[in-house]
């Protein structure tokens, strides 16, 4: 597993490194990878997601982005990039769900990936995700680590998941995140993203792929990163988006109220969600990772 440094990424998303004629050619032999990024408002780190997939340098790449009428310079920074682009427009939408959606429509790659227009992936994803596609093509989903990094590409920390587990998704949390997931294209004619959800979109889209049986595989790779910063969704979540993972949940079966207050039940099959996730840490080698969750709830705890 190769891990990055924040200058590695700077780097990699601070220019134009890919060959144009690889990117303008769309050589047949490889698998075709459709990537979608929805956009509104975010010129600050837009440019950067932009390179992060060209820089790929992937020969055979159909890229979409979806703007929601934008008024910030984004439009300007799409049209900078157009040449390499499949399709992009900008219009007004009626949010995040509904420009992936329209974007998910469109898609004609074998496997489709989802970025934010604030988000990047890392060097290599395409290639390392494409060589296990290559050798285990009969899973539904393809994904794998994420770094997660402020405004400026430094790196805040690293989430390193484990194989997927609907069990665990739906008791624990997240264990799998769109910035590094790669779907295959018939999913989406049977699962579209909740346009009524503002934040748990993609865990709608998880738990309805994890309960109907489809099938995840992990990547022990960092694939992508999630960008922390004052104006994303992710950092302003709090009352909106729990009430909306609350509901997600009730209508799973499992009960919980506005305070989150979990019967033992819950706190019980969290408990073993969090074993197996321990054992995989232990399996792997990944003792520093299991040391740092220690300290991180002996702090919490001591608080």
């Amino acid at each position: 597993m190769k891990k990055f440094s924040s200058q590695e990424i700077k780097e990699f998303v601070s220019k134009p490194l890919f060959d144009e004629k690889v990117i303008l050619n769309k050589d047949p032999s490889w698998p075709k990878i459709s990537i979608v990024t929805p956009s509104y408002n975010q010129a600050q780190f837009l440019e950067r997601t932009i390179l992060s997939v060209l820089n790929q340098n992937y020969p055979n790449l159909e890229y979409i982005i979806i703007d929601g009428g934008s008024t910030d310079g984004s439009v300007e920074i799409i049209k900078k990039y157009e040449k390499y682009l499949s399709y992009w427009v900008s219009e007004k939408d009626r949010g995040q769900s509904h420009a992936l959606n329209k974007g998910f429509e469109r898609a004609t790659g074998e496997l489709v990936g989802w970025q934010n227009s604030d988000d990047i992936y890392l060097p290599g994803a395409f290639e390392k995700v494409i060589e296990v596609f290559k050798n285990k093509p009969d899973y539904d989903v393809y994904f794998g680590n994420v770094y997660i990094i402020d405004e400026s590409d430094n790196i805040i920390t690293d989430l390193r998941y484990v194989p997927f587990s609907y069990f665990s998704l739906i008791y624990e949390g997240w264990n799998i995140t769109n910035q590094t997931t790669f779907f295959r294209n018939y999913l989406f004619r049977e699962f579209k993203l909740d346009e009524g959800l503002q934040y748990a979109m993609d865990g709608y889209l998880f738990t309805n792929l994890g309960k109907n049986r489809k099938k995840f595989k992990f990547i022990r790779e960092f694939l992508g990163c999630f960008r922390i910063h004052s104006k994303a969704k992710g950092s302003t979540i709090n009352h909106i988006g729990q009430k909306e993972w609350i509901k997600l949940r009730n209508q799973l079966g499992i009960k919980m109220n506005e305070n989150i207050e979990w019967s033992k039940q819950y706190r019980f099959q969290k408990f073993l969600s969090r074993l197996r996730r321990t054992i995989f840490y232990i399996y792997q080698g990944d003792f520093d990772y299991i040391l740092r969750g220690i300290k991180k709830r002996f702090k919490k705890n001591v608080q």
